[in-house]
């Protein structure tokens, strides 16, 4: 990382001149300026922050910084947040938060941790995605905790979609569920591309055909989950059911699934069985009759993606994490029937 001293001599200032600059302080020509921003810009440098805080200090606390690309200001992500800051509180380290809000925010988000100076970065994202990590951040300990990245260097962790729903189809399979309805999530992206190739193998492992499915990838947005009160309408008309299973991209999905179900007089599972992924916060163990579905490991990502760097894990790669397959009372046992 760039230091004051890299700035003046790239400058050809002294290192008070370049603090001048820093700060605006007056008595500094148009020209020594432009080379001194010229040379911070060259050297991605930032201030440091935390020695302005604590200098004279002989020792800090190490220090956990987390870029947060909509994570913390979504319900659906807070125990990877929450994760972190307990396993750095236990490790003896401190950490915070700094909010990323959209992806031009990114290096302006950067910039702001790098100027506290932190032994660790955690760059998190809500959803799984690929990101492109800031320049100012290469070559230092970075860690992506649901998000990957093209640079083999770093360590991700994120969940296992695809075997998580290939043993979820594995358990539909061995209770006699035999006709789905699979309403997967929006096409292109990494989590349902990953989910629904892990049903399908299932189902073609399991001596299946495909040609017995009927599968649908929902529209961006809000719409999409709206959309899911049409398909059903088209799909599920009572009283002789062309599905047996509702496989449901997320919650969300489910929990409009069960308001037309619910509508059109189809009761659960009785009818119809439901499926869901995530384990919504605050709602999941809410559905009535209570919904089965794959808990996403947001707190053991958190976890792991901390002590990564406070343990100084050598291991770069993609790490993915089980998703418990939570059973309530959703699913029926048809085998008996």
């Amino acid at each position: 990382m760039a230091s004051l001293k890299d700035v003046a001599q790239l400058a050809g200032v002294s290192m008070m001149t370049v603090s001048r600059v820093i700060n605006n302080a007056p008595r500094v020509t148009a020209m020594t300026r432009q080379r001194v921003e010229e040379a911070i810009n060259t050297l991605h440098y930032v201030p440091d922050l935390s020695a302005q805080k604590i200098r004279g200090q002989a020792n800090r606390p190490r220090t956990l910084a987390v870029l947060a690309e909509d994570t913390a200001t979504t319900p659906f992500s807070v125990d990877l947040l929450l994760a972190i800051e307990h396993t750095a509180q236990r490790l003896g380290w401190n950490s915070f938060i700094i909010n990323v809000s959209a992806v031009g925010d990114r290096q302006r988000a950067a910039r702001e941790v790098l100027a506290h100076r932190p032994d660790g970065i955690i760059y998190t994202t809500m959803g799984l995605r690929k990101i492109r990590l800031p320049e100012a951040l290469l070559g230092l300990p970075v860690v992506l905790a649901n998000c990957i990245s093209d640079d083999t260097h770093l360590a991700s962790y994120i969940p296992d979609d695809y075997h998580a729903q290939y043993q979820a189809t594995q358990y539909l399979l061995a209770r006699g569920y035999q006709r789905p309805l699979c309403y997967w999530l929006p096409e292109n992206e990494l989590a349902p591309t990953a989910r629904r190739q892990g049903f399908e193998q299932a189902w073609f492992d399991a001596g299946k055909n495909l040609d017995e499915v009927t599968q649908c990838h929902m529209p961006k947005g809000d719409e999409g989950y709206l959309q899911l009160a049409e398909v059903l309408a088209t799909h599920l008309t009572p009283p002789s059911l062309a599905h047996d299973v509702l496989i449901c991209g997320n919650d969300r999905a489910a929990f409009v699934a069960y308001q037309q179900l619910l509508t059109m007089g189809v009761k659960i599972p009785q009818d119809i069985a439901v499926i869901g992924f995530d384990n919504l916060v605050g709602v999941g163990h809410l559905f009535l009759p209570g919904l089965t579905t794959l808990q996403l490991p947001h707190y053991q990502i958190g976890e792991q993606a901390a002590r990564h760097l406070i343990e100084q894990w050598d291991k770069p790669g993609v790490h993915s994490l089980a998703c418990p397959l939570l059973e309530r009372h959703s699913i029926a046992d048809r085998n008996g029937q």
